[in-house]
């Protein structure tokens, strides 16, 4: 018997409803921020990723699924962002459309050990705004993360922020974070060891305790930032506070990619354990120019779908909006039921009907299940007299409609009781 491949998950039909309801809430609260869907490639130039992501970071030394054919190298794409970048230079964004905004959702690919919240194949809701270095953005964007959290009905979740200034000031922190670990080299795990060498700032994202008791001590500060980054960062909190957003400032808080400048940011919830990150994001300021592109200032964050539902509260109803199930019983009725149904959908009522030969009973129960409004019953008598019984199955109230007239009346009466 074949099984589903470790670090995947089969999303059932049940389980389904939740995610719908998850992508529902996205779609209109990015509508409230004007952003628009875009999407992009699962597979790119896994160049692409070694290039924005930087080739000592973690996902590209250890978790790309590469795809080689010939002379190329493929991969899929292992978070959201480079792709949009991508698109946005090869598409002539910034000559058409200059400052866009844009959301997406859809699978990530890791290559990495499956564990609670971390899968080989997990999902994304992100989005990237493109054009602008304001700190008011910087805000905005964090403000609209923060109401897709309380959309979805997720509470006591963190906001962390932090900035790492330029390209300048990223490098001082660098350099200075490197400085103060020397003496302390020995005492990091294995991982940290070639951090350090590597991209010393990972170190800070340690999740082993012990370094997380070193990293404490540091006393990191906003010394390196120069006096442009530190208005901009204290733009950027005057911004969150208007918007009454309650975060907390954290020097400790990096982003494991190279291309991340001045603000960054997360959401953490205590339930999910040591992977407790719900969402996180960040400006990247100079990616789109090193990808071969024009000057322009961006920011976007992305959250795990998997994730939120492990905290979300909201855990929506089976429900059907209407839906009409008819019961056939006996091979005439059948006939009937065929050909009601098919006027059924055709004038856009949503329908089903018993496909296991159930009994009335039987059928009644299913029809339940399904959370279905009105039931249909043909049976030999109605085959007789030309009719269809209508129950109503909030009231349990029964009436017989002319079969002639049954589009008409079931329309009128679906609009009155849904």
């Amino acid at each position: 018997m074949f099984k589903r491949t470790p670090g995947t998950k089969d999303i059932l039909p049940e389980e389904a409803l939740r995610w719908q309801a998850i992508e529902e809430t996205t779609r209109a609260v990015f509508s409230l921020y004007n952003y628009r869907e875009i999407r992009t490639p699962l597979i790119e130039e896994a160049s692409l990723f070694n290039r924005s992501l930087g080739e000592s970071a973690e996902i590209v030394q250890k978790q790309m699924f590469l795809i080689k054919k010939e002379d190329e190298t493929f991969a899929l794409r292992p978070e959201g962002t480079a792709g949009i970048v991508r698109a946005y230079i090869e598409n002539n964004l910034d000559k058409t459309s200059g400052f866009i905004k844009v959301y997406y959702t859809g699978p990530m690919f890791r290559a990495e050990r499956p564990q609670k919240g971390r899968l080989r194949q997990f999902h994304h809701i992100g989005c990237e705004a493109i054009g602008s270095e304001a700190p008011y953005l910087d805000a905005e964007v964090i403000s609209l993360a923060d109401n897709l959290l309380k959309a979805y009905g997720i509470r006591d979740y963190e906001t962390k922020i932090n900035s790492l200034g330029c390209a300048k000031d990223k490098k001082a922190l660098t350099e200075g974070l490197r400085a103060k670990l020397e003496p302390k080299l020995d005492q990091l795990c294995a991982d940290c060891k070639t951090r350090y060498n590597q991209n010393v700032l990972r170190v800070l994202d340690c999740k082993n305790e012990h370094c997380i008791e070193i990293v404490k001590k540091l006393e990191i500060g906003e010394n390196y930032l120069c006096d442009e980054c530190k208005g901009h960062f204290a733009k950027v909190k005057e911004g969150l506070d208007s918007l009454k957003v309650n975060y907390t400032v954290s020097p400790y808080l990096v982003r494991g990619l190279d291309y991340y400048t001045r603000t960054v940011f997360e959401f953490i919830h205590g339930a999910l354990g040591s992977q407790n990150a719900l969402g996180a994001g960040g400006r990247y300021d100079n990616l789109v120019s090193e990808l071969g592109g024009p000057k322009a200032g961006a920011i976007g964050f992305a959250m795990g779908v998997e994730r939120l539902l492990l905290v979300t509260n909201h855990k929506p109803q089976v429900t059907s909006k209407g839906l009409v199930y008819i019961i056939s019983l006996g091979d005439e009725a059948k006939k009937a039921g065929a050909k009601l149904l098919y006027l059924l959908r055709e004038a856009g009522v949503a329908s089903d009907t018993d496909h296991e030969d159930r009994s009335l009973k039987g059928a009644m129960r299913r029809a339940n299940d399904m959370a279905a409004k009105t039931v249909l019953i043909i049976g030999e008598d109605e085959i007789k007299k030309g009719v269809v019984t209508l129950k109503d199955m909030a009231s349990g109230e029964q009436k017989e409609i002319k079969r002639e007239n049954i589009l008409e009346e079931l329309k009128a009466y679906i609009k009155l009781t849904c």
